[in-house]
């Protein structure tokens, strides 16, 4: 087992890495300002859910063979992007509200398997965990499958605090934008162009 101070070292950088500008953050706070905080919790949850895939994938080894296959790699960019494109769309067609009214919620469940799907069809997930996890596993002190899971495990639990309060921060933007309909057509054309923007970064990155 890795010892106290390398886990917590990683929980750190986890935090730290966690709280720089990125697409999952910036795909919670969009998602909560639209549709509230809890909104932003149930996203977080299927962001987090994928990273369970890929800290397991990493420990299993099956990452490596992600990152040596140039054509798996380069489909499931262009499966991720698409997806994106598709929420885009979603955001730029839906528009102001009547007074008092609220924008239409697809639904906890919805945006759960939104988070899941857009982290896990982003392989630069895949290459991270598998540059960045082993770094700190240390073959003497046992099993380094355990290891990069019990690391994994760890940053997972560093992103669900700092998505947590991105969330709960996204839920007191969705207030103020909801009380007047431009501010509801500026919110979701914000979330529409996050999403292409985020497409395009996925694809040309």
């Amino acid at each position: 087992m890795l010892s106290p101070d390398v886990l917590f070292a990683f929980f750190a950088a986890s935090l730290l890495l966690g709280m720089a500008p990125g697409p999952d953050n910036i795909f919670v706070l969009t998602q909560s300002a639209v549709h509230g905080a809890r909104a932003g919790i149930a996203t977080t949850l299927g962001l987090v859910t994928g990273l369970c895939a890929h800290s397991t994938a990493v420990a299993l080894g099956v990452a490596v063979l992600w990152q040596s296959s140039p054509v798996a790699f380069a489909v499931l960019k262009a499966a991720g992007a698409a997806y994106l494109l598709y929420l885009a769309r979603l955001s730029f067609r839906a528009g102001a509200l009547p007074a008092g009214g609220r924008a239409p919620f697809p639904g906890y469940g919805a945006l759960y398997r939104r988070g899941i799907v857009m982290n896990i069809t982003n392989p630069k997930v895949s290459l991270f965990f598998l540059a960045f996890l082993p770094q700190f596993c240390d073959p003497a002190r046992g099993s380094v499958a355990l290891q990069v899971l019990c690391l994994g495990s760890l940053f997972i639990a560093a992103t669900i605090l700092v998505f947590f309060a991105v969330a709960a921060l996204g839920g007191r933007l969705t207030v103020r934008f909801n009380r007047c309909p431009r501010g509801q057509v500026l919110v979701h054309r914000f979330a529409g162009m996050v999403f292409a923007g985020l497409a395009i970064f996925l694809l040309v990155s």
